[in-house]
């Protein structure tokens, strides 16, 4: 079956606080960020169902090298990132975004 990706725009808003983080820390190391994040979508294209459920129908899929988890929900073909979220942040704040 073949899915459809859709990154939502407060998701994009994580990656940009993230990239612009990593950038400070060392110059190229954003890059690598997003190397990352890259290769955890097509992880998620190729077993959008394989990561762990959290919080009723929303998924993680926790990035390499960087403490970061990619939330996700599948509705039939589609499937919706709807954060890309530290692992130290309060869930409290991407939750907000689903009851949308």
């Amino acid at each position: 079956m073949k899915y459809s990706l859709h990154i939502q725009d407060s998701a994009f808003m994580d990656i940009a606080e993230g990239v612009e983080y990593y950038e400070e820390q060392r110059e190229g190391l954003s890059i690598d960020f997003e190397l990352c994040l890259e290769e955890g979508y097509l992880d998620i294209l190729n077993a959008p169902l394989g990561y762990e459920v959290k919080y009723a129908n929303m998924r993680i899929k926790f990035i390499r090298r960087f403490p970061y988890g990619i939330h996700y929900f599948v509705d039939k073909t589609d499937i919706y990132i709807i954060s890309v979220f530290h692992t130290y942040r309060s869930p409290r704040r991407w939750f907000e975004r689903i009851k949308n």
